[in-house]
């Protein structure tokens, strides 16, 4: 909620902000969130305000020590602003302290902020100190020793010795972060400062008993950012690996962009083992559903089939739903015709026979099974499935019978009819 309140007023200004998280930090405490969190915001609230662009504000957080009840937490938010001259430090926490009215002015500052802040960190029994130069910028840390917490991660259905780990950023500091986590969790990782020191540790170990399968790529880099980077894997190794971008920032602005150069979801910077778990997991399965039905959607594109249907209108629906998955289809309205079709075509014209089961002159099971006693390599072979309003076992036995694979009831739903087709012509 911090960083995603802080990048916005950041960006407002031409800022950058970076939040770092140092070693281990718990996922969950136990404090006063409210309370803490308005002290950390006032905070790095006045340092966006009494920055100027182009500079930097930046949040650490880091645990100092740890007991089996209470764990020592540190956050540090640092900007390279105004400053403030050293003799007036002292002063401020004081009520209504200004260090000139200039400032007031031109920033809109009451002089009670500090104040209250400093109150509430004392009642948090916890201490607030700063630091400054004129000209070069501030840094306030507030130190808490918060209680520790039984809560523990959900679990998910993610198998963690199955996924290896490329962490690639510019920023040591949120690699080794990032590392933390993952170890934390039971996942194997390594990290790259770059994206060419990314490429060359990807094809390293592609062709390893232990690939990366899982990339986290951070958006802002020198020399080949994230996107560029991931429409590089794209490009060189296709799927092999799930591509996630990382950033403090609100990813709305690249995501088009992203997504047509192979991103598979976002994260924001830093996360946490509950948090990156189950956000990983989503991002997994729905990665892998998607290239699964691309996969099926390829396997499917440019076949073609037999479609003996006689009511027109049934025959043209059925036409436009293949088309979706561009299938093209040979139009019978009648059995006998179909039969004659599939005779006169040459072997493997037809991936599949889509047989409506009641027709004139001569009806589905009785086509079908003058089709299975050709005298062709595919006559036996080729998927036929029945098209029939009723849906009674005993029709179901019928069509079986007849030689049919498979039985669809009308009006034929568009993902049952692909499932099916998908069954038997790609296999899958």
């Amino acid at each position: 909620q911090i960083n995603t309140m802080i990048e916005a007023q950041c960006e407002d200004r031409g800022l950058r902000y970076e939040c770092h998280i140092k070693g281990h930090v718990d996922d969950f405490y136990v404090g006063d969130d409210m309370k803490l969190k308005q002290v950390i915001i006032n905070i790095l609230g006045n340092a966006v305000k009494f920055t100027e662009a182009p500079g930097q504000v930046t949040f650490t957080v880091k645990e100092i020590e740890k007991s089996d009840e209470t764990a020592v937490v540190r956050f540090s938010m640092k900007d390279t602003g105004i400053g403030m001259d050293k003799e007036y430090l002292p002063k401020i926490f004081e009520a209504f302290s200004q260090e000139n009215e200039g400032a007031s002015n031109k920033y809109g500052s009451t002089g009670l902020g500090m104040a209250i802040t400093k109150n509430i960190v004392d009642m948090m029994e916890g201490d607030i100190s700063v630091t400054s130069e004129k000209g070069v910028g501030t840094e306030f840390v507030v130190t808490v020793t918060l209680k520790t917490s039984a809560r523990k991660n959900d679990s998910t259905d993610i198998d963690t010795d199955q996924i290896k780990v490329l962490i690639v950023d510019d920023d040591i500091t949120a690699c080794e972060h990032a590392q933390l986590v993952f170890r934390k969790i039971g996942i194997a990782s390594d990290y790259c400062l770059s994206g060419r020191s990314a490429i060359e540790t990807y094809e390293q170990k592609r062709d390893s008993d232990n690939p990366y399968n899982l990339i986290l790529v951070d958006w802002r880099m020198p020399e080949m950012d994230g996107v560029e980077l991931t429409a590089h894997f794209r490009r060189e190794y296709s799927e092999d690996s799930i591509v996630i971008i990382l950033t403090t920032s609100n990813w709305d602005e690249i995501m088009e962009e992203a997504l047509e150069a192979g991103v598979d979801g976002f994260l924001p910077k830093p996360f946490f083992a509950k948090s990156v778990l189950n956000q990983i997991t989503t991002i997994m399965h729905e990665a892998r559903q998607a290239r699964m039905a691309m996969k099926h959607k390829a396997a499917l594109s440019g076949k073609k089939v037999l479609l003996a249907e006689d009511v027109l209108i049934n025959a043209e629906i059925l036409k436009q739903v293949l088309n979706m998955r561009d299938v093209d289809a040979d139009h019978a309205e009648n059995g006998k015709e179909a039969v004659e079709l599939f005779e006169k075509s040459e072997e493997g014209t037809y991936a599949a026979i889509l047989m409506d089961v009641r027709m004139p002159v001569m009806g589905g099971f009785e086509a079908t099974k003058a089709i299975r006693v050709l005298d062709r390599p595919d006559a036996t072979k080729i998927p036929i499935i029945a098209l029939t309003a009723d849906a009674f076992d005993e029709d179901i036995r019928n069509a079986l019978n007849a030689g049919m694979d498979a039985h669809l009831s009308k009006p034929v739903e568009p993902d049952a009819l692909f499932e099916a087709l998908e069954k038997y012509i790609v296999g899958e």
